[in-house]
């Protein structure tokens, strides 16, 4: 099913990447990503997230203005890449 050029949706790409260190070190940037965005939508947990949180879409633009520009960056953040 879904296999070859007439696969119905595609799934992106098969590959690997180099090792980048334990799986806890990612979990824990995505689980302060969660909390950071819970405490901007005033949830206190996942389940008041679930319920009342909202997507909203920004363009290209608002998306390279949302992020630090005009500085010089003296240190990189381990979980930050502009590429």
């Amino acid at each position: 099913f879904q296999e070859g050029s007439r696969k119905l949706v595609p799934e992106g790409v098969e590959g690997r990447v180099p090792f980048k260190g334990p799986l806890s070190d990612t979990v824990f940037q995505l689980m302060g990503g969660l909390r950071s965005g819970m405490g901007y939508c005033g949830t206190p947990d996942i389940q008041t997230l679930q319920k009342n949180g909202r997507f909203i879409r920004i363009t290209g633009a608002g998306l390279k203005e949302s992020h630090p520009h005009d500085i010089s960056i003296t240190k990189e953040a381990p979980n930050y890449s502009q590429h």
